[in-house]
């Protein structure tokens, strides 16, 4: 590969990979709500003349998990049409199938993934002046989602590559296939996608993450393990309301079961094999001061260090639940709403991306590996699934300095990294002699 001509091509993606980030930033999404961000990927893929698969071809509908309702839906639906997303696309996505797939290179030699997740955190946006997305008026505009946690450049960041590889695409040894995905956050849309067969044919499959572990520009981790499992559940609760002072002998009261609920499963014991979390994100419940209230809804999670000690979590948590519920005579149903495994990245896939990143002298700040991620992510299904048929995969963070943490209407982060992302996912493509490491395997 030509250096000089690569760099060139590089920087004359960059000012597109910005771009790309701010237009998606702007119109900031929730899970399986994607329309907008799902179809300009869509399009940009189609206009390089990239291989686009969408919709149902790559999300089977049978695995999807916390699904908002078909209003909800459709009123994303409508409001992407409205600010200007391509109702070529918006028609296979109906219905919330906002998954994306692009295919490059040759059918023959070995395959490569690479996930960037697409959706928005469900929170609003700061809107002071300091927040530079706001000074620059590229903050998000609708109030109920935000891109608090990278996914804008995540996506950012496989367009650029699209552009990339597509530019160089002759001098691929097999296949590249680009996944975009949707519902990350709650840990909904890979399991989706895995269903659907997207990676059964994927080689090396490779995820990526601005900030979490890694915090300055230059910095850049070339594997991560320490993956929590983990379950989102939603319970609802029914009682029977009555009049607060005339009868309340005579209602039975939600929002007492469910805040019995929520105090109890905070107090559930650790397990001493490995970390445990839980927490209760919401509880809402109540029609008024003077009724005993007949419904209460609460949204939580589980996690833990093993998909054992995740189901510990769960099974004691649904317990206290249905204990609650009946201590104060009401209905409890509860739902899960997603779900990550735990899941390591192959050593031998990170010593070998550590090689090629030190060569280049990309980041001044190179680290092998994360052990204790700490969080979830549900790219881990994607890496069992390919790890199940031999393959092998590993998930980077990309260093940047941060402006808030991840999750808060402040967060940022410093556009620097995007062009970087890109250069070491190509390089990897273009340069890891990946017939000899399949040979390997």
């Amino acid at each position: 590969m030509n250096e000089k001509s690569f760099d060139t091509l590089l920087r004359s993606v960059e000012g597109k990979v910005i771009e790309y980030r701010r237009d998606i930033h702007k119109h900031a999404e929730s899970g399986w709500m994607e329309f907008y961000t799902a179809s300009l990927v869509a399009r940009e893929l189609e206009k390089l003349g990239i291989e686009v698969r969408i919709g149902q071809d790559v999300v089977d509908p049978s695995s999807r998990m916390g699904v908002p309702d078909s209003n909800t839906l459709e009123k994303a639906y409508q409001r992407a049409l409205r600010e200007g997303a391509d109702p070529k696309y918006l028609e296979r996505m109906k219905g919330g199938f906002t998954g994306v797939v692009g295919i490059i290179g040759k059918r023959q030699g070995p395959t490569l993934g690479f996930r960037f997740d697409m959706d928005a955190v469900e929170i609003g946006e700061c809107l002071k002046e300091e927040h530079l997305p706001t000074k620059l008026g590229f903050a998000s505009i609708h109030p109920e989602a935000m891109h608090a946690c990278g996914h804008d450049g995540h996506t950012a960041i496989g367009l650029g590559l699209a552009n990339v590889l597509w530019a160089l695409k002759d001098q691929l040894e097999g296949r590249v296939i680009l996944l975009f995905q949707p519902a990350e956050e709650g840990a909904r849309g890979a399991k989706a996608m895995m269903a659907a067969g997207v990676v059964d044919t994927v080689d090396f499959l490779f995820g990526i993450h601005i900030g979490v572990k890694a915090t300055s520009n230059g910095e850049f981790y070339c594997g991560s393990d320490g993956f929590l499992a983990t379950s989102k559940l939603d319970a609802h609760f029914q009682g029977h309301s009555v009049h607060a002072g005339l009868a309340p002998q005579d209602g039975r009261n939600a929002l007492l079961a469910a805040a019995t609920a929520v105090l109890n499963l905070h107090a559930i014991p650790r397990h001493g094999e490995g970390e445990t979390r839980i927490n209760v994100g919401r509880l809402v419940a109540g029609s008024g001061r003077n009724v005993i209230p007949a419904d209460a809804y609460l949204a939580f999670e589980t996690r833990g260090k093993t998909g054992e000690i995740d189901r510990y979590m769960r099974e004691y948590a649904e317990r206290i639940l249905y204990h609650a519920a009946s201590m104060h005579e009401v209905e409890c149903k509860i739902q899960r709403m997603g779900e990550g495994v735990d899941a390591t990245s192959d050593e031998e896939l990170v010593d070998m991306v550590f090689t090629l990143a030190q060569k280049h002298k990309i980041f001044t700040h190179l680290k092998r590996k994360v052990t204790d991620f700490g969080g979830s992510e549900d790219f881990t299904h994607l890496m069992r699934q390919v790890q199940s048929k031999g393959g092998k995969t590993t998930y980077f963070m990309l260093g940047s300095n941060l402006s808030g943490n991840h999750h808060t209407k402040t967060f940022d982060f410093d556009e620097s990294c995007l062009i970087k992302g890109v250069e070491i996912l190509a390089r990897l493509a273009l340069e890891g002699k990946w017939n000899e490491q399949r040979n390997q395997s």
